[in-house]
């Protein structure tokens, strides 16, 4: 019984292997050409501009882009590149009364807090709000056994592994340190998130607000510690300087000659602020009204 050759024009030779199917990995002499010509990119910066483009040939979404862009630039990144400076940090004494720790605890929001004794380098570990208010039903507990052990990272740490340390470690907050050993920052989980999602929005974001004043029930109004100058001067009809700072939150800082708190009222320009929600060492929320006008001031002298 003879056998049809698979290939009737080609004679096999004996020991010879049958030649692979390179079908899928054949490529034109143009491709090649084309592939020598314009080569990958080669950098960070080039691929970047790869992925921008791709964007606008549609080939990918504005987000996904985004995101990319944040999983490149924070491979070069380190935990002094965005964290809370020390000065910013909100801190707990140790030694404090209870009533003063619920004080901080309510006025930030937080849900951890880095506790030190004596000086505010000396961070000796971590309390989470909740634990605090055990001692409203056990006043005989002791505070520092409710600290769980603080996580120091250098400032050199990259974002990359820290990242992966919070994940692992299953632990959400870390204190930088500098060179010599002293607090430089603390650092979160969410910090590094996002370098790479962008802001993190919470309750008290609208997406689908353009602006960044809105109107509460009370007829005062929500301004975000970002919005410009010039929108709060028309919603008010004020006139402040909008030459040395673009937003609201830069103005007040400056002319608070500080990061204002959580609770924390003031009046610049006419205008009274309350700051609703701080984080990250900036304001994220005031709560603005028209300030009252001084009693001499609104009653004409006799």
């Amino acid at each position: 019984m003879s056998v049809s050759d698979p290939q009737p024009g080609r004679t096999a030779r004996s020991g010879e292997r049958p030649a692979p199917d390179r079908g899928g990995e054949r490529r034109t002499l143009f491709e090649r050409l084309v592939e020598f010509l314009s080569p990958g990119p080669d950098s960070t910066d080039e691929l970047i501009e790869t992925l921008a483009d791709a964007e606008q040939r549609e080939l990918i979404e504005p987000e996904s882009r985004s995101m990319l862009e944040g999983v490149l630039r924070m491979a070069d990144m380190t935990a002094g590149d965005v964290m809370v400076a020390a000065p910013r940090m909100d801190l707990l004494d140790i030694d404090a009364p209870y009533d003063e720790l619920l004080e901080v605890v309510i006025e930030t929001a937080h849900s951890r807090f880095p506790a030190y004794e004596g000086e505010r380098d000396n961070v000796i570990g971590i309390l989470m709000a909740k634990d605090l208010l055990k001692l409203q039903r056990a006043p005989e507990l002791n505070l520092r056994a409710l600290l769980r052990p603080a996580v120091f990272v250098p400032e050199t740490k990259g974002l990359n592994e820290l990242l992966r340390d919070f994940r692992s470690n299953r632990n959400h907050l870390a204190i930088v340190i500098d060179e010599f050993g002293k607090t430089a920052g603390l650092i979160t989980i969410e910090d590094v998130l996002e370098e790479i999602v962008g802001e993190i929005e919470d309750e008290f974001d609208d997406k689908n607000h353009a602006s960044g004043i809105f109107t509460l029930a009370d007829g005062s109004q929500r301004v975000a510690g970002d919005a410009p100058i010039g929108e709060v001067n028309a919603a008010f009809d004020t006139l402040l300087p909008e030459d040395d700072f673009d937003t609201i939150g830069g103005l007040v800082a400056h002319e608070l000659g500080r990061v204002p708190r959580r609770g924390e009222s003031f009046e610049v320009g006419g205008l009274r602020f309350v700051v609703m929600l701080g984080r990250g060492g900036a304001v994220r929320w005031f709560k603005v009204t028209r300030a009252e006008p001084a009693p001499d001031a609104a009653a004409p002298r006799p």
